[in-house]
């Protein structure tokens, strides 16, 4: 059995997210389908986690096992001629025995791209989401450093998640404006249920003078999700890069 690593791209607009469901469409349900068809045999996608529904990702990475001794190249060409256009596999390589797309990952990077523009984008409007009132670019800088390091993310944890440790470590956390467009970056070891999305929301009540940094510190530091704000909308958010080394 080879094991092979796949770094793919994907549209979630049209998608009910990463993980395979029985109400909708997903993104590893097209893959694996397309897959299978390639290698004549049934495949399962292991990913570096899973992305929400209308999430999109640049890098996302998976793996999977299989019998078939199609080349790589060959491999990656088929699979990619076969799938719709709002998904494609960038990189298909063999991976040694051990490596596996989540539990090897050391980091990975999410963006969430505001555009914050008096008039709305028509080319970005599935992949950003619109504010009209100007934010307050210093303020959220300042308050996005404060998530740097290791801290007890409930605050921004989705309610009724399925895991009981909320601590994470977050090693860069900046945002950044360019042509009107706000770019949110941030890499940790683990993200929660819609931690960046929690994180977002509250970062613009920064942005709009709601709150201060220092209120959005005391917010994480309460560990209550019903004192942060508003969870922003799915279709700005981006899984970046997942890392190994």
């Amino acid at each position: 059995m080879r094991n092979v690593m796949v770094v793919c791209e994907y549209d979630g607009t049209a998608y009910h997210g990463w993980q395979r469901q029985p109400n909708g469409i997903t993104i590893q349900e097209v893959l694996e389908e397309k897959i299978s068809i390639i290698t004549q045999e049934e495949i399962r996608l292991t990913a570096s986690g899973r992305t929400d529904a209308g999430v999109h990702a640049l890098n996302q990475v998976a793996n999977f096992r299989t019998k078939s001794a199609i080349g790589c190249e060959n491999l990656l060409k088929g699979i990619n001629s076969l799938l719709p256009e709002g998904i494609v596999i960038k990189i298909l390589q063999d991976a040694d025995e051990g490596f596996h797309a989540r539990y090897s990952a050391k980091s990975k990077v999410y963006v969430y791209r505001i555009f914050n523009n008096p008039v709305r984008s028509a080319l970005y409007r599935s992949y950003s989401w619109h504010l009209r009132t100007p934010l307050d670019l210093g303020g959220m800088g300042q308050a996005a450093k404060l998530l740097e390091g290791t801290h007890d993310f409930s605050s921004f944890c989705a309610a009724g998640g399925d895991v009981d440790d909320h601590v994470r470590t977050v090693t860069v956390a900046s945002v950044e404006m360019k042509n009107g467009m706000i770019s949110f970056t941030i890499e940790a070891n683990g993200f929660l249920r819609y931690m960046v999305r929690n994180i977002v929301g509250l970062l613009v009540d920064v942005g709009k003078g709601v709150i201060t940094p220092t209120g959005f510190e005391e917010i994480m530091d309460a560990m209550d999700r019903t004192r942060a704000g508003i969870t922003a909308p799915p279709h700005g958010l981006f899984l970046k890069e997942v890392r190994y080394l």
